[in-house]
């Protein structure tokens, strides 16, 4: 007779703990066990962050464990439903077998465990562990489905309502409390103030001071402080909430006629085409808005732009605007504005640009670079890896509660009577048309930190903290991927003949970049490196190129001159017929201000049930090797959050966001 130790982990999270009667199996490759409670007593129930550990006694050893089934009976015909973190099964000859779960298990229903080893499908050799794998994602394949959202975008899952979701995936009870009172919250201050259903212009700029006073971080008052200025203009282009568009000009594009005349107040006697020849000179260009009509907001009309700003870096570093036309065609109802304009002009000018920046930041940076690849790759990786593959393993806490918040998002966001619908001139027929246009424009290049900076000529523009902060970041994640996938594919061969890897890739391709063979997305993997590039893009998106654009939305929105949701006037076509009362008047009403502004806040709220970048507090892996590279990669993490964070010391707006301490695995908010 030979003995088996099994100990079993309660989850820690709300409500994980049951009074359901818990039974096992385990099975070797040839033999199983029968079916053994792990409740010996008449009141041993599975209270939440409980160990449970019994004995098992078998006439020989099952050999090499390669399954674990877990049941569940109700108490009483009370379905209590058992979070199980793990299982870890001692085995008579003394090895420790991890069995990960992380998984509810409700009455009457059964769970299959697979060991923490990861294994790809041609080493998963035994014929019943095999026929598990098909198993398990047959299954995950009738639950998650693809859906359509609108023709000419990235697919999404098929649920409409979380509570669908499986409960695995779902909000935990603390996140769901949180972002429910935190919406609440913001929603009945403005019912308080009375100002949630006020359709009247602001009477000046200084009358938003006392809405934002309570919720002022130092960010936002350095934004109030300096929001009208040059400097910190084109400074957002770098380090704002959407640093992906500013690109070195090397020549002008022909639609956007700036003249040396024009620009030489600008350039202190230097000529521009020189400046372009030092790589001195940036453009921002806005074309996809292009001709995009706005929508209506409070009964009113609103109006996009789609400006072309042009920047000038000096000798001291700093970069500044010189130039800025507001609509892509020229001519003389479509002026470029200078600085050298009267005050209001200037001014004006620059507050369009800002609202052309809220809708690309929003719809095309945000919601579909982070939020909509996230839910691709999440949707694929439970449809097509099995959880004993390493590659499953690897990521799937980068898909924490992303299924959830983007079904949020459309209901509550984008959907009819949405919050962007209702409050954005970027809302309703406008947002789809563009997000068409922006998912026809995604590249791999584009996704991927350091092939973007090089093709927009930004490896040498100075104070440009996102980029010195991402590629850090970049580095440190591709390190550690490739680190663990090496260990797990010894050849590029490895990598060929995985057909669930495969299958993956090839569903990514369809489902989030519709074919589109121009995207330069891989249709299928060749190599181990190829590989490791692809994986360190969708870590990177799912954890820093979020926090980067979402993190900072209320610090740099809650301003709203300084990103206004909407603009209530056309574009002025000729200079000098702005005032400060025209620039009220274009400016988003107090109702579309403060509700625009509690959705930021709300956007930009953490909750306390974070997982920081490399915090992976599920056992996945156990073999030697992955745990060292996790080890390696958190030591790093570690590292770069004190350098920026002694960077920052000397800076007067220090630059946060991609610190990896304020960075999440997850598209969690």
């Amino acid at each position: 007779m030979v003995i088996y130790t099994v100990t079993a982990y309660t989850g820690k999270r709300a409500l994980a703990g049951t009074t359901s009667s818990i039974s096992i199996k385990f099975q070797g490759p040839q033999n199983e066990i029968d079916e053994k409670d792990l409740d010996t007593g008449l009141f041993s129930n599975f209270s939440q962050g409980s160990e449970r550990k019994i004995e098992v006694t078998c006439k020989a050893s099952l050999g090499e464990l390669i399954l674990v089934k877990l049941y569940s009976k109700p108490f009483l015909d009370v379905d209590n439903k058992w979070f199980c973190d793990k299982i870890l099964i001692t085995t008579p000859e003394g090895a420790e077998v991890l069995f990960p779960c992380y998984r509810w298990l409700s009455c009457n229903e059964k769970l299959v465990l697979r060991p923490a080893k990861a294994l790809l499908e041609f080493q998963d050799s035994n014929p019943a562990a095999h026929q598990e794998r098909r198993a398990e994602l047959e299954h995950r394949q009738e639950i998650f489905r693809w859906s359509v959202y609108a023709q000419g975008m990235p697919r999404i899952i098929s649920f409409d309502s979380a509570r669908a979701l499986p409960a695995e995936l779902r909000f935990s009870y603390t996140k769901e409390t949180e972002f429910l009172l935190t919406a609440g919250k913001q929603l009945l201050e403005l019912k308080l103030t009375g100002l949630a259903d006020r359709r009247k212009s602001w009477e000046s700029i200084s009358q938003l001071e006392p809405v934002i006073c309570g919720f002022r971080s130092e960010t936002l008052k350095y934004v109030q402080d300096h929001w009208d200025e040059d400097e910190f203009f084109a400074y957002q282009f770098l380090n704002g909430l959407n640093p992906m568009v500013i690109q070195q000009c090397s020549k002008l594009p022909d639609n956007f006629p700036v003249t040396e005349e024009m620009v030489k107040d600008s350039l202190y006697g230097k000529t521009l085409e020189h400046e372009m020849k030092k790589g001195n000179i940036f453009l921002c260009d806005y074309k996809m808005l292009d001709e995009l009509i706005g929508n209506v907001v409070d009964y009113k009309q609103q109006y996009l732009t789609a400006p072309l700003v042009l920047l000038h870096c000096n000798n001291q570093g700093t970069m500044l605007p010189i130039a800025i036309q507001l609509m892509q065609t020229p001519g003389l109802d479509n002026p470029i504005f200078l600085p050298t304009d009267s005050k209001h002009d200037w001014l004006l000018a620059k507050i369009f640009v800002r609202a052309a920046e809220f809708s690309v930041h929003e719809v095309d940076v945000h919601l579909l670079r982070t939020h909509l690849l996230a839910e691709v790759f999440t949707v694929a990786t439970l449809r097509h890896l099995p959880s004993v593959h390493p590659l499953f393993k690897l990521l799937i806490p980068h898909t924490r509660y992303t299924l959830q918040i983007n079904i949020l998002a459309r209901d509550r966001l984008i959907s009819k009577d949405g919050a962007i619908t209702v409050y954005s001139g970027i809302g309703g027929d406008a947002l789809v048309s563009f997000l068409k246009r922006a998912t026809k424009a995604l590249t791999y290049s584009s996704l991927c930190l350091p092939d973007n900076i090089s093709e927009r000529g930004l490896e040498n523009v100075p104070n440009y903290y996102y980029r010195d902060d991402g590629m850090q970041l970049w580095k440190i994640i591709n390190e550690y991927v490739a680190g663990v996938l090496q260990y797990y594919y010894r050849s590029d061969e490895d990598v060929q003949k995985d057909t669930e890897l495969q299958n993956w890739i090839s569903e990514i391709f369809t489902n989030g970049f519709l074919e589109i063979s121009n995207t330069g997305i891989p249709k299928s993997f060749q190599t181990v490196g190829d590989l490791s590039k692809f994986i360190t893009m969708v870590i990177f998106i799912a954890s820093a190129q979020h926090a980067a654009v979402n993190n900072g939305q209320f610090d740099y929105g809650g301003w709203m001159p300084n990103f206004p949701t909407a603009l209530r006037k056309p574009p002025p076509k000729e200079k000098g017929q702005t005032t400060e009362e025209t620039i009220m008047e274009t400016l988003p009403t107090i109702s579309t201000t403060v509700n625009g502004m509690a959705v930021l806040k709300l956007l930009s709220t953490r909750s306390t049930d974070n997982y920081p970048l490399g915090y992976f507090p599920e056992d996945l892996f156990d073999e030697e090797v992955p745990c060292k590279r996790i080890k390696e990669f958190k030591e790093a993490l570690e590292k770069l959050s004190s350098s920026i964070k002694e960077r920052n010391k000397s800076l007067k707006l220090p630059y946060t966001y991609l610190n990896p301490e304020n960075v999440d695995n997850s598209v969690a908010i």
